[in-house]
């Protein structure tokens, strides 16, 4: 008996796996000591005892039936055949190490390993799982029956919902269960009937259907999507599944896993082949395929592609992979080698630019090359080479070749105390532009740019233990000093085709570089100085980091593309503090040398006691950021306001506008079987129009509610609430 035990338990235990809330139902629990008996052997306690012609023994009053493994009582008791078949009645309790049984008789034939309770009501050891059935049968041949049998994880007398169903039973050998003609209860109303499914009852992947997502938005109106599970192979599977949208029509989703000893991946598919939402009803789809993957244990491979049918697509179905911010889906694939002193790619780069956005270029391909190797204890050399063919689908834009070598010789000298390093390197690069079509233009055909850079970094490590009240902490400042140059020559006559503007952070201070890609590079003549400290508790974990520098220029720039209006950078810095366990503190500001007024900055401060209880307070400005300026202002919560009713929210206000772009509450009841979750948003819609420009003004507003029978689905907290919507919830950041 005790391996079909085994398979109910993983039955009733397989709806409660996952619970939704920390608030449960105070747990039913149950004492069982193991007998200390012999296996095989049946002692048998009652009050009286009396045995009829050697072949059944009657016992009356308080019988207890003991074997190695459970416990049975009940008012009396028959045993047959040596206590082979053991019949009992009259408030039977059935005991072993996992459940408890409450039932009107039992039998039990050894021979054939049946078990049999009649009208019985279960409990499960541990967690709130209970119910009941008219009869519970384990046996050798049939596996587990259960007929007209009821599940909640709701306490006895409060049964606020409950399943139940005719028949559910687990044969021997098979990896999952059946159940038929299932209903889910609420508040004793039936409110969804399934007249059969399958679940597992192992821990293996199996095939069939998954529970059912049920939700609305002011977008797709009232949707339904079943998921069906097909469990193909060992090493592969599928997830297919159908959404309804009474907006927009039914929609196909589907998604491909693989995985072999050297490979892995997964393909994404989304259909929606009307959209009765759309003037026009044409198709909309969504694809994303990607793949990682080892041909040898020096070469690799990867894959990331995605396209969309047309901007507003995540806007107004969503996406698990995307939000509707993003402005550049990926397509690109590559293949890479590696070994100790050599890396080599070469990776085909490509995206999709959703709304009306210069078109950028792809690299087709983007091949580079790296070599590092010691000449000798002191002197190293790095090799640093790339070649790239950047391709426009617009006409009047350039395609080009671009060839870059860039060898380096540096003395590099580390100690615990801080570093050293002196480089000198030559930044040769090529470049061959086809300008057929562009027009009148400036660019040349043919460049070659030759540039050489000196550089010399050092830093020092100060450090020495403070005790602060009955705490050791290990305080540092690290001072770093580099001066750069690097020479002139002018660019204009090359085309901008994977470069832009760096923002100067204070990890940026330190790059030499005023821009991203070789496109354009800046001529140097400067200094830059900074600082960092530290203080680092007795777990090696930073409570406080703070930093700042500066470049100071010794010559004004001469590339047309870096004139500067000061001889010194904005000065850049960056705040993190560990207040205590609870309270967080983020910031970098960068003021301006020129105007003394703070160019760009960021704040965020949370406070949080729990998981479910914090409240988080962000500032962002920028002064000027392609014409505009930026002054935005933000605050989330999510606070219990008793034990059954859960408070979140979240505003976002734009100083700039003066307008509103996110506000969002939600409130949730919460019982200890049950949780019901209202949410009200209003936000910037972010749709594109015909000619590709995203709206700026117009809002959409959404009301949601949410029913959820805790112990089945997913794990699921309260601050996912918060992560909902168009700016959601993160982490201010996460220190060392």
């Amino acid at each position: 008996m005790k391996i079909a035990n085994a398979a109910l338990m993983v039955l009733l235990l397989a709806p409660s796996a996952n619970l939704y809330a920390q608030l449960t139902c105070e747990i039913q629990t149950f004492d069982f000591v193991p007998p200390k008996i012999a296996d095989g052997t049946i002692e048998v306690r009652s009050n009286a005892a009396q045995i009829i012609k050697d072949e059944i023994a009657v016992f009356e009053g308080n019988v207890t039936i003991t074997t190695a493994e459970s416990i049975i009582k009940a008012n009396s008791a028959n045993v047959r055949e040596n206590g082979q078949r053991i019949q009992a009645s009259g408030d039977v309790t059935y005991t072993d190490e996992l459940l408890k049984v409450e039932s009107l008789g039992i039998e039990a034939n050894a021979d054939i390993e049946l078990l049999q309770l009649q009208s019985s009501e279960y409990q499960i050891k541990g967690i709130n799982g209970r119910g009941g059935a008219d009869l519970l049968s384990i046996s050798r041949e049939r596996g587990v029956m259960l007929e007209d049998v009821s599940f909640t994880t709701c306490p006895k007398g409060g049964e606020d919902w409950k399943i139940q169903a005719s028949e559910i039973s687990i044969k021997k050998g098979r990896p999952f269960g059946e159940a038929k003609h299932t209903r889910f209860y609420v508040g004793g109303v039936p409110v969804f009937y399934l007249p059969y499914f399958a679940f597992p009852i192992t821990t293996g992947r199996q095939t069939g259907f998954l529970f059912p997502k049920i939700g609305s938005s002011s977008s797709t109106g009232i949707e339904y999507e079943q998921p069906f599970y097909w469990n193909i192979a060992p090493n592969l599977d599928t997830t297919i599944a159908t959404r309804y949208m009474t907006n927009r029509g039914l929609q196909l989703k589907n998604e491909w896993r693989y995985l072999s000893e050297q490979h892995q991946g997964e393909l994404q598919l989304e259909y929606l082949a009307n959209d009765t939402d759309t003037e026009s009803g044409d198709a909309r789809y969504f694809y994303r395929f990607k793949h990682k993957g080892k041909l040898s244990d020096n070469w690799s491979i990867t894959a990331d592609i995605s396209d969309i049918s047309d901007n507003n697509y995540i806007v107004d179905l969503r996406s698990d992979y995307y939000n509707q911010a993003d402005t550049h889906l990926y397509r690109q694939a590559g293949l890479s080698y590696f070994t100790e002193n050599l890396d080599f790619s070469m990776f085909v780069r490509d995206f999709t630019i959703i709304g009306n956005f210069n078109d950028n270029y792809r690299a087709l391909p983007e091949a580079k090359l790296s070599y590092s190797s010691d000449i000798n204890s002191w002197l190293d050399f790095d090799l640093r080479s790339e070649l790239a063919y950047f391709d426009n689908r617009l006409d009047n834009r350039p395609d080009a070749l671009r060839v870059h070598v860039e060898p380096s010789l540096s003395i590099p000298y580390q100690r615990a105390w801080g570093e050293l390093l002196a480089e000198v390197s030559i930044l040769h690069t090529y470049y061959d532009q086809d300008l057929e079509g562009v027009g009148s233009t400036v660019l040349e055909e043919t460049v070659e740019r030759t540039l050489g850079q000196a550089r010399l970094y050092g830093s020092l490590i100060f450090e020495r233990e403070q005790k602060v009240g009955n705490d050791n902490y290990l305080v540092t400042f690290e001072p770093k000093a580099q001066y750069l140059y690097t020479s002139f020559q002018e660019q204009f006559n090359i085309g901008r085709y994977d470069t832009t503007a760096l923002l100067t952070t204070f990890s940026n201070l330190f790059r030499g570089q005023e821009f991203t890609g070789l496109d354009r590079i800046n001529d140097n003549n400067q200094f830059t100085v900074g600082a960092t400290a530290r203080i680092i508790d007795n777990n090696n974990r930073e409570v406080l980091s703070a930093s700042i520098g500066q470049i100071l220029y010794l010559e004004d720039a001469k590339l047309q593309a870096s004139q500067r209006l000061d001889n010194r950078s904005a000065i850049a810095a960056e705040f993190d503090w560990r207040v205590n366990r609870n309270w967080f503190l983020h910031t970098d500001v960068q003021v301006g040398t020129d105007t003394n007024k703070v160019e760009r900055s960021s704040f965020s401060t949370e406070y949080r006691l729990a998981e479910n209880k914090l409240i988080q307070v962000n500032h962002r400005y920028i002064r000027e950021l392609s014409n505009e300026k930026i002054d935005q202002f933000g605050i989330s919560a999510s606070w219990p306001i008793n034990d059954n009713w859960h408070w979140v929210g979240r505003y976002y206000r734009d100083f700039e506008r003066s307008r509103t772009t996110e506000s969002f509450m939600g409130i949730e009841y919460e019982s200890c079987c049950w949780a019901l979750r209202l949410t009200v948003q209003r936000h910037l819609a972010t749709r594109f129009n015909n000619d590709g420009v995203r709206d700026i003004d117009d809002f959409d507003s959404g009301i949601a509610l949410q029913f959820v029978f805790k112990g089945m689905g997913s794990q699921t907290n309260k601050v996912d609430m918060l992560r909902q919507g168009l700016f959601g919830y993160r982490q201010p950041f996460v220190l060392n």
